[in-house]
């Protein structure tokens, strides 16, 4: 009997799925789809590998934990698949904390430390595990494993992981963990199979989409990202601010009077592209606009991620590739031309009709530095370390 394992990850207002057959050496994609339990009437729609549309339902109203829509999410794949076996369900976690360095299944007690964690990911923490919890009431017996965007980066080391502070804040956990490491390890990968002669290079990639960061690579490793103890730091994102100057907060509170939880609701709703802009926090919807603050709040952007792939290349003493992905790194080009554009002193410069046709490889002749299009797939990824999980303990 073939085995299967349901992905999730989770987003901030719906979770993207994929169920995969993993009895052969790789993984293959047997259908996807899209859980969107905060609409006023919770839909799944599911489709196959092509895009073909195979089930669509919605739900009259939310429930409090998004089971029923996992619920039906289970039944889908026991009508179309009976005939194979849904051995687990491997999730997104973004926050593994210093002890989850790999996959890991679950089990009560691992629940409760990720659980413990949410102050360092309040926007994302309680999102990843929310399905968790769902699933263990609807199918008590069934593996599921969480895998963390943290885990990539595991290796970062002094002084690229280290903040400023005393030494006993470290010593507590207190430090630089870095995120979307589910994706920069695919698009490693990727990069490797495409072009091998890079793999062991300097390598810079930039995951930009409503959450955004760059991942310094050398010999295909981790060694520097933008992102810090929480999804905070680094890049403008959709709504989250990016580095900011840390008296910026102490104003807020003192001179502004506002609450620690106002302040933390201003750093992760509603600052980034759409404080900046007041328009959207859509790139798509920015790019398309008129207003002079929708084009003020694309310049930001772009000029703090040139900014911080130049801090990444002083991490690794240069730059020889630079690959875009995410959302917005697979599909704005023109985003990514103006990165680029600011990046020229550099040596990157990119083929006007490569990027427009979003190829793989967009970097010009005259570049000084390989510049690539990569789609990530962290689905692919998770399905990849449940497999292996899987056979571990079995």
């Amino acid at each position: 009997m073939p085995d299967m394992v349901l992905v999730l990850n989770a987003g901030s207002s719906s979770i993207k799925f994929g169920l995969f057959d993993v009895a052969a050496a790789e993984p293959s994609l047997l259908c996807k789809g899209l859980l969107d339990e905060h609409e006023a009437k919770p839909r799944l729609v599911v489709r196959s590998p092509t895009g073909e549309d195979l089930f669509e339902t919605r739900r009259e109203a939310p429930d409090a934990d998004g089971g029923h829509l996992f619920a039906d999410v289970l039944a889908f794949i026991q009508e179309r698949y009976g005939g194979h076996r849904l051995q687990a369900v491997g999730h997104r976690i973004v926050h593994g904390g210093p002890d989850y360095l790999g996959p890991v299944a679950l089990t009560e007690d691992v629940i409760a430390k990720l659980a413990a964690l949410t102050p360092l990911a309040p926007l994302h923490q309680p999102r990843c595990l929310a399905p968790i919890h769902a699933l263990a009431a609807l199918r008590p017996g069934l593996t599921q494993i969480a895998c963390f965007d943290t885990a990539f980066h595991h290796g970062l080391t002094p002084p690229a992981s280290r903040f400023a502070m005393p030494r006993r804040f470290e010593e507590r956990g207190v430090r630089r963990y870095g995120f979307h490491g589910l994706s920069f390890e695919y698009v490693a990968g990727r990069l490797a199979g495409i072009a091998p002669e890079l793999a062991a290079k300097r390598v810079v990639i930039a995951h930009l989409g409503n959450g955004a960061s760059l991942c310094a690579l050398r010999n295909g490793s981790s060694v520097d990202t933008t992102m810090g103890l929480t999804p905070l730091d680094g890049l403008v994102m959709g709504t989250r601010c990016g580095t900011i100057d840390p008296g910026v907060l102490l104003y807020l509170q003192q001179h502004e009077k506002m609450s620690l939880e106002d302040i933390q609701h201003l750093l992760y709703h509603e600052s980034g592209l759409l404080g900046v802009s007041g328009i959207s926090a859509d790139m798509r919807a920015l790019l398309a606009s008129n207003e002079i603050a929708a084009r003020e709040a694309v310049d930001l952007f772009t000029f703090r991620a040139a900014q911080q792939v130049a801090m990444m290349a002083t991490t690794l003493g240069g730059l020889d590739c630079l690959v875009f992905t995410g959302g917005i790194g697979e599909h704005a080009k023109e985003i990514r031309s103006a990165i680029s554009e600011r990046l020229d002193w550099m040596g990157v410069r990119i083929d006007a009709a490569a990027n427009d046709e979003a190829r793989e490889r967009i970097s010009g002749d005259d570049s000084a530095v390989e510049v690539f299009a990569i789609p990530t797939n962290e689905e692919l990824t998770i399905a990849r370390h449940c497999r292996s999980v899987l056979r571990t303990t079995a």
